[in-house]
């Protein structure tokens, strides 16, 4: 395996639109999470980006899976990798007032949660503040995680934050620094090839055009 092979499905998946945008003008940003899996010939990686679209009107993980070992589907995500999280959208949005919060309990995968929270407020603000602590509820399980990429192939790098390239700013994935040490730790399993010197920028607050369309 080849650092380079994985930058060039990384590059290859932006020119596409399949690599995780978190500036993305029709999703607001949320949350995220980023997975690295490896074994002596196999590799994969899961970015999670949760976020609220209002178009599709729901609170959504989006999972951008990459690797050599695909066991369905190619590089980026389809269909089935857009993870809706709350139960009773129709409760909580304001029929007469789009994208604003109704009030009431939101349900998460099956668990109520009392915002603090009162009717009237934008919804992307109520559902940031789910964030940090129901943040386990938004992201991926298990099983959510493996249903792309095989069982038994060891997680070696699990980061909640780390610095993220601008493509819209035309910064592919290989010009990055975070993903091109990502793309070493992969490849060789050496975990000392992850030495960031930028600042993290994943948090939703480092995207104020996420959302905006």
């Amino acid at each position: 395996m080849r650092s380079v092979e994985v930058l060039q499905q990384f590059d290859a998946a932006a020119e596409e639109f399949l690599f995780p945008d978190l500036g993305h003008g029709y999703n607001y940003a949320v949350d995220v999470r980023l997975h690295g899996y490896r074994d002596a010939e196999q590799w994969a990686l899961i970015v999670e980006a949760v976020g609220y679209s209002p178009r599709a009107g729901n609170l959504t993980d989006v999972l951008h899976v990459f690797g050599n070992c695909l066991t369905s589907g190619e590089p980026g995500y389809g269909n089935g990798d857009f993870l809706d999280r709350v139960d009773n959208w129709d409760e909580i949005e304001d029929p007469d007032e789009p994208e604003t919060y109704r009030g009431g309990p939101v349900v998460v995968r099956g668990q109520t949660i009392a915002p603090a929270a009162e009717p009237g407020e934008d919804l992307v603000d109520v559902l940031r503040r789910l964030v940090p602590r129901h943040r386990e509820l938004l992201l991926a399980d298990e099983e959510e995680l493996r249903r792309r990429i095989p069982v038994d192939t060891p997680e070696v790098l699990r980061l909640d934050q780390w610095n993220h390239p601008d493509l819209a700013g035309g910064l592919r994935p290989s010009e990055s620094e975070t993903f091109r040490q990502i793309a070493d730790v992969l490849t060789t399993g050496d975990l000392r090839r992850y030495t960031p010197t930028l600042p993290p920028n994943t948090h939703w607050s480092n995207w104020p055009d996420s959302g905006s369309l």
